[in-house]
């Protein structure tokens, strides 16, 4: 069967923004106007089609970024269809894991602004994002009819907090109530948008008041573009007025280096501008054949890549694990190169073990339409894949390439749970484990001196969101413990410690006798085992589980039970006994030698620092630099913004528990924050003593 859809005319994009901006409405619009829907589903009713788990229903943000397939022909019938697959992404600063995972995946993304806003915090989060996957992106400038909406001021948000080279392709008729319509500035015409979900588009003179506005921006957007085709500079140094057709063909260029980035606006929720965002899509953003090739590694770990091409061997990643309450485990996945069918086997290059694709679909939110074979470029969810997990790689089994995967953030906030029944304790490790297949940030793990089960991730509202999944979807009720601190310990000084395990209790004894030197890494860094055995004074076979047992025994930690990181490992020396020497008896003298370490390296505890970025009216600039002190913060930089302050601040995730209802109350309910993990620092003296005073009388 030949393929639908070439890869020219097919786009791979995201759309980002701060939460509450609109996004998923605007998704929604895309789709109605695109004719997969036929009933527009509005987000505070709770019938968003893109949000679809009951939880984002409730509390109205996006939490797993589904992805929906849909086609556009331009408004002006001009060009072929396109396909364009969406993939609809979180807000909230808890789930930048999904955008980082769907940023990994896509060509191009669109970015919406909350015109009365501009550029708000988790927008810088996700567009830094954005620049490090190398994602061009266009930005929508949404809620132009809501009261304090400033189109310009939103544009300089972008050249000020984003750094970003930026100039609007459109202006605003009026706005707030009188908000009507928009001014093409490419191809100076003016349009406004009546009818059934703002279907019909009327061209109108552009008013009066607006035209030195357009020329003065149309000025500015060709000086711009001068930078990226000589022709055109020379065009445009020369005075000429240029076609719109080159206009537009630059502007694509200047778009798809992903430095350039173009404004557009509208209303979504009023119907407005939407079906030019998706023209925009479809003339701006690239293509699969814009992106260069991607890159991966050999099994063996030489250097190889993959273009965009239906020719190539087969190529794709995983990014995203879901359970279909229907179909079961659903993998989402991303085809760089070569195509694919249902019922064939591929390999999972990344854990090496082969797979069969089941079933292929391609999904619009929930609902599912099943395909016969994915094409180089396509966005589809397979169906009975075993052990592919997020960030995998799956391939032709006869050329395997690993693509570089993801990397995610360690899971810092941690719960207890306690199943209330004996039904519910049998049910909830399979739920638990099933949470972290879909989820990387998502750790779950039993405590072995209490046996009670532990959550981690990277907030509160994530918890509160796996809690509550669990509740619903697996019919699991918990008791749930207070969220507790992920502290770790290290060590500050280096040493050579001894452990030596022997015992003879008549028949074979145990032996195992290693020396081990313990000194601190680099931050960062994790555990590092050397080893530097020469002439074999512990035999070969000692070796791994000599580091096995050193990994279990930095697990329970040195001083309060907490993992120990950071810290080299060097096994230079030791001996053995040929008849009473086993891997077990190694596996114990490698404990005990981190035994002496706790007592000659200076163990210390640390505790996770986060990063905090505080927004609240300038009054309140006393309140909150106060507060951060009384939690033990330190300020970074603070900076104005209009008639706002934002204070950017380090603070020890133990101080942060409840500070959003500290914030409200505080700031009459008008200040945000956002925060996540940015390093570990050791715990001052006085608390340290009093947290392994705790743990030890709870052991």
């Amino acid at each position: 069967m030949p393929r639908e859809y070439s890869l020219e005319n097919t786009r791979n994009i995201g759309i980002m923004a701060h939460i509450d901006a609109g996004k998923t409405t605007t998704t929604e619009r895309i789709l109605y106007y695109s004719g997969v829907n036929h009933k527009i589903g509005e987000t505070h009713e709770g019938a968003s089609t893109m949000d679809w788990m009951e939880q984002e229903q409730e509390r109205g943000i996006t939490i797993t970024s589904a992805a929906t397939t849909c086609h556009w022909k331009k408004l002006d019938g001009t060009g072929p269809e396109c396909r364009i697959n969406i993939i609809d992404t979180p807000g909230h600063v808890d789930f930048t894991v999904e955008v980082e995972r769907s940023l990994r995946v896509l060509d191009g993304a669109v970015t919406v602004l909350d015109a009365k806003a501009g550029v708000e915090p988790q927008t810088e989060t996700v567009w830094r994002q954005a620049t490090t996957y190398g994602v061009p992106r266009i930005v929508f400038v949404n809620k132009m009819d809501a009261t304090g909406a400033d189109f310009i001021m939103s544009c300089n948000t972008i050249i000020d907090r984003l750094g970003a080279k930026s100039c609007p392709i459109q202006l605003p008729i009026g706005a707030e109530s009188d908000f009507e319509g928009i001014i093409d500035i490419i191809e100076r015409k003016a349009y406004t948008f009546s009818g059934d979900y703002g279907r019909i588009i009327t061209e109108i003179a552009i008013p009066e008041e607006s035209q030195d506005l357009v020329e003065e921006y149309r000025a500015k957007l060709l000086e711009y573009l001068a930078d990226y085709d000589e022709d055109f500079m020379m065009m445009v140094l020369e005075g000429e007025e240029p076609e719109i057709s080159e206009i537009k063909r630059v502007l694509r260029i200047a778009v798809c280096a992903g430095d350039f980035f173009p404004v557009l606006c509208g209303s979504a929720y009023k119907n407005k501008g939407v079906q030019q965002v998706l023209d925009a899509v479809v003339d701006y953003l690239p293509s699969p054949l814009d992106v260069p090739a991607i890159k991966g590694t050999t099994l063996d770990g030489e250097e190889d890549e993959r273009h965009p091409s239906d020719d190539e061997p087969f190529s794709a990643l995983a990014f995203k694990i879901a359970t279909d309450p229907f179909v079961g485990k659903l993998s989402f996945f991303r085809v760089y190169s070569g195509t694919a069918t249902a019922g064939s086997y591929v390999l999972n290059s990344t854990k090496d073990k082969k797979e069969r694709f089941g079933r292929i679909v391609q999904m619009h939110a929930n609902h599912r339409k099943e395909i016969d074979q994915v094409w180089a470029g396509d966005i589809a969810a397979a169906v009975g894949l075993k052990v592919t997990t997020t960030g995998d790689t799956l391939c032709d089994e006869k050329h395997p390439i690993i693509l570089e995967s993801m990397e995610f953030p360690e899971p810092v906030i941690e719960l207890s749970l306690e199943p209330k029944t004996k039904a519910d304790q049998d049910k909830m490790g399979l739920a638990l484990s099933k949470l972290a297949e879909e989820d990387p940030t998502f750790k779950t793990y039993t405590n072995e001196e209490t046996g009670q089960t532990i959550i981690a991730g990277v907030g509160e509202l994530h918890l509160d969101i796996i809690v509550d999944r669990l509740r619903r979807e697996f019919k699991v009720e918990a008791n749930v413990g207070q969220p507790q601190v992920a502290y770790r310990e290290t060590i500050r000084t280096a040493a050579d410690c001894e452990g030596k395990y022997i015992r003879q209790s008549g028949g074979r004894g145990q032996y195992g006798h290693v020396w081990i030197k313990f000194e601190p890494n680099e931050e960062g860094k994790g555990f590092e085992f050397v080893d530097a055995i020469v002439g074999g004074s512990v035999p070969r076979e000692y070796i791994k589980p000599t580091e096995e047992g050193l990994k279990d025994a930095l697990n329970n930690g040195m001083i309060a039970g907490y993992p120990v990181i950071d810290i080299k490992a060097t096994l230079f020396d030791g001996s053995y006994h040929d008849v009473d020497s086993s891997e077990m008896a190694y596996k114990i003298a490698a404990s005990m030698a981190l035994r002496e370490a706790a007592k000659k390296c200076n163990p210390v505890l640390l505790e996770p620092i986060m990063f905090v970025e505080v927004t609240a009216p300038a009054e309140y600039l006393g309140s909150v630099m106060g507060d951060v002190s009384s939690r033990r913060g330190s300020i970074t930089e603070q900076e104005e913004r209009g008639n706002a302050v934002i204070v950017r601040a380090h603070i020890p995730l133990s101080e942060m528990f409840g500070y959003v209802t500290d914030l409200r109350s505080f700031t009459q309910g008008r200040g945000t924050y956002s925060m996540k993990f940015d390093h570990y620092s050791e715990v001052p003296k006085s608390i340290a003593e009093k947290i392994i005073k705790e743990n030890s009388s709870e052991n």
